[in-house]
């Protein structure tokens, strides 16, 4: 057996292509979306992030508003670049990017955002939809990476319903709201958050008939782990530089053989990564279309 490979840049073109009518009708009626980002710092990886974004809002002709800020800045000007963006009216959703640097309160930086312009979906309104099992594109806006994870299986006719999944990593921004996600009425998955301390972590990936890996551990999920025919989608990413050429390679936390088990598997890079990105453009568009 050979996975399916789920292939995140042309579902993402998908995504985004659709995406064209409903931005088109909102610029006929005098609305105009727009992307906002707060970076903090020089992290490479959250360097490339943001950039990709931005690539994104042009290529879809959504405004693009850019925000950086030195590794030195104050929580006092973190807190007042945020207020600026909550009041700039060219900015319908907008993203701080995460990491903060050590010593910024990220949750205190989260609460101070405008809820309606939330285009990650992790205000604590919006997760607190999202428990309530009312968020959504016409209500509020779903986090990211787990919006993308459920398109992405849905296009590929994986079934959810009643299935077993492990999600592996019970972080903010992918495992704790894709549980809520997947079990919410509708996608009626059986879901486990599995994380550091899980006893038998193997064992419980070897019931599942999807599973979800998001701990940045490389190679973590090994072939003899994976159910024969289960979906694996890697949201892991590692970022491991040859010291010979200095160039980086992403790595995934889903060792390469398992593609010899696993009836469908994300890869790292070109997997969850661009739909991450074409959900953030979905939520910064549905945020216009709710003003």
């Amino acid at each position: 057996m050979t996975a399916v490979r789920m292939d995140g840049v042309a579902t993402a073109a998908a995504v985004k292509s659709e995406l064209v009518d409903r931005i088109a009708a909102l610029k006929a009626r005098g609305v105009f979306p727009g992307l906002g980002t707060l970076l903090v710092g020089t992290d490479p990886g959250s360097l490339s992030y943001v950039a990709g974004k931005h690539r994104d809002s042009v290529e879809l002709g959504i405004e693009s508003i850019r925000v950086d800020l030195p590794a030195t800045a104050t929580e006092d000007e973190v807190r007042a670049a945020i207020v600026a963006l909550n009041d700039d009216p060219a900015v319908t959703g907008y993203i701080i990017q995460l990491p903060l640097p050590a010593g910024i309160d990220e949750n205190a930086m989260l609460e101070l955002m405008d809820p309606a312009k939330d285009a990650d979906g992790l205000h604590p309104m919006n997760l607190g939809r999202l428990v309530l099992g009312v968020s959504g594109e016409l209500d509020s806006p779903l986090p990211c990476t787990p919006a993308g994870l459920v398109e992405m299986l849905q296009r590929y006719g994986v079934p959810i319903a009643g299935r077993r999944v492990v999600v592996i990593g019970r972080g903010l921004t992918v495992g704790r709201p894709l549980g809520l996600l997947l079990t919410r009425k509708g996608l009626d998955a059986t879901v486990t958050l599995a994380h550091s301390r899980t006893v038998d972590l193997a064992d419980e990936v070897r019931r599942a008939d999807i599973v979800v890996a998001a701990v940045g551990v490389p190679g973590l999920v090994k072939a003899d782990w994976v159910k024969p025919g289960a979906a694996v989608l890697d949201v892991g990413i590692t970022r491991r530089v040859n010291e010979v050429t200095g160039k980086a390679k992403l790595i995934g936390d889903v060792d390469p053989e398992v593609a010899e088990v696993a009836g469908f598997l994300s890869p790292v890079p070109g997997g969850v990564g661009p739909m991450t990105r074409a959900m953030l453009m979905a939520n910064v568009v549905a945020a216009a279309e709710r003003l």
